[in-house]
């Protein structure tokens, strides 16, 4: 115990790895904004730049992570099993679930895509009670009734702060492959080390992603001569920061820290968003996205807490939940 107390880390480290997940994740929807929608120039076709963005972090992840033997020790094969689940999850989350969203945020300002994305818990619910990994319970029912409130809020009437229709049923499309791709990988033969796991999936959703950008004639699309620093920048920040910065601050937090401290920033993500998009790029921040964003940040808290008994009992397998339930599992930016 002596031992234990002496390695514990410090609440500050804590607190610190929380608040670069908070920033960083919170920050990844404004910079894809940027980079399909500078505010000058002509940005970047979402799903390649995607590919860039991803293909980029995961070889870059398995380079530094993938020849480091497992904590505890015991083997963790790298064969067909787990490339084809990383395939599999890879596409649904990062071209089914980011691709969307930068698809969708050429319609839709950054602040309300983090919003509706905060909507993944309260789908995975869903998915996973239809595939019969648990069950809807009233407190989930209220959650979801929450999120569909404050999707409505964004869509239904006219006026200002209405957000695209399109735009708004892409974001829903990549919540639903996020979250559907969060649920099959529970039972997945994924690599066992996080950040290999990790890598993997980025890798093969980099090529799922460039494959359709190429598929759907986004070559056609790509004018490098008339591509922003910014947008560069962007793409290089979301590589560096948002996948491999932050995917580490979190995989540590899941090893070092309370779950239910952890999982607060799947309702703080989009607040900080909202924020950014206000600051930085001048997004309209009215009674309706307010609306919005308290109805579903109000409905993931429902989805993210869970009875006391039942925490007390999940807590103290931290570390090894955290190679299959990290972040490609709850992050969509």
């Amino acid at each position: 115990m002596a031992a234990a107390l002496a390695t514990a880390p410090s609440r500050a480290r804590i607190w610190a790895a929380l608040w670069v997940v908070y920033l960083v994740w919170g920050s990844t929807y404004l910079a894809i904004r940027v980079v399909v929608h500078p505010s000058h120039g002509a940005g970047l076709p979402p799903l390649l730049a995607a590919g860039v963005r991803f293909g980029v972090a995961g070889l870059l992840m398995l380079a530094f992570t993938v020849r480091r033997p497992a904590a505890d020790g015991r083997p963790d094969p790298l064969g067909r099993p787990q490339w084809f689940a990383a395939t599999v999850v890879g596409t649904s989350l990062l071209l089914g679930g980011n691709g969307l969203v930068s698809l969708a945020e050429k319609r839709v300002a950054s602040g309300p895509a983090a919003v509706i994305i905060a909507t993944v818990p309260i789908w995975a619910a869903v998915v996973g009670a239809l595939m019969g990994q648990g069950r809807v319970t009233v407190r989930h029912g209220a959650g979801l009734a929450l999120g569909f409130a404050g999707v409505a809020a964004l869509v239904i009437g006219s006026g200002s702060g209405r957000a695209d229709v399109t735009g708004v049923l892409v974001l829903v499309g990549a919540a639903l492959s996020w979250a559907a791709g969060s649920v099959w990988s529970r039972t997945a033969p994924l690599a066992r080390r996080p950040l290999v796991m990790t890598g993997m999936q980025m890798m093969c959703g980099g090529v799922a992603c460039a494959l359709a950008g190429v598929a759907s004639g986004e070559i056609g699309q790509l004018h490098l001569d008339r591509v922003p620093a910014q947008s560069w920048l962007a793409v290089g920040y979301l590589a560096i920061v948002g996948s491999m910065v932050g995917y580490t601050a979190y995989v540590w937090l899941l090893g070092n820290a309370p779950l239910s401290l952890v999982t607060t920033y799947a309702y703080v993500n989009p607040l900080v968003a909202v924020v950014l998009g206000a600051l930085l790029l001048h997004e309209h921040l009215g009674a309706r996205t307010a609306i919005a964003t308290v109805a579903i940040v109000s409905g993931v808290v429902l989805m993210v807490q869970r009875p006391q008994a039942r925490q007390a009992a999940d807590e103290p397998a931290l570390g090894s939940r955290a190679s299959n339930e990290g972040e490609p599992q709850q992050q969509c930016a």
